[in-house]
């Protein structure tokens, strides 16, 4: 797997982290008072105290962990050679090798559809001819 990929990767797993951790923390907060005038909420039935206080710690240090490895997959990345000048002169040749490639391109479609039109009208006119050969019933 490419560096690029492993990029993606690593930060769908930072997101999914993210996400079953807010929704951990936001289904296991305690139920607070809103104003003097509500009456006392109603205590959240829990399995073990000890476990939804310790879950938070372990998901916060498995989204740390999943940031350094993306910053070691940054970290990792190639450095440019060249500079900025470098990188604007290779886009520039590579657009130039794109629109030389989309230019045949073009020249092969319009090739293909004037031979496409040219057997639409030679099956045309055999159609028409066996259709001219066949006898009246």
């Amino acid at each position: 797997m490419d560096i690029i990929s492993q990029l993606q990767e690593q930060a769908n797993t930072i997101a999914a982290l993210a996400f079953n951790t807010f929704g951990t923390l936001q289904r296991d907060a305690p139920p607070v008072r809103l104003s003097p005038n509500y009456p006392e909420p109603p205590a959240n039935p829990t399995e073990d105290a000890a476990n939804v206080a310790e879950q938070p710690k372990l998901m916060s240090a498995a989204l740390v962990k999943a940031a350094k490895q993306f910053d070691a997959l940054v970290a990792a990345l190639p450095l440019s050679e060249g500079g900025e000048d470098a990188q604007l002169k290779r886009i520039a040749e590579l657009q130039a090798e794109n629109d030389a490639v989309g230019q045949e391109l073009q020249r092969q479609l319009e090739a293909a559809e004037k031979e496409l039109k040219q057997v639409q009208e030679l099956f045309s006119q055999a159609a028409d001819n066996c259709l001219n050969l066949k006898k009246p019933d």
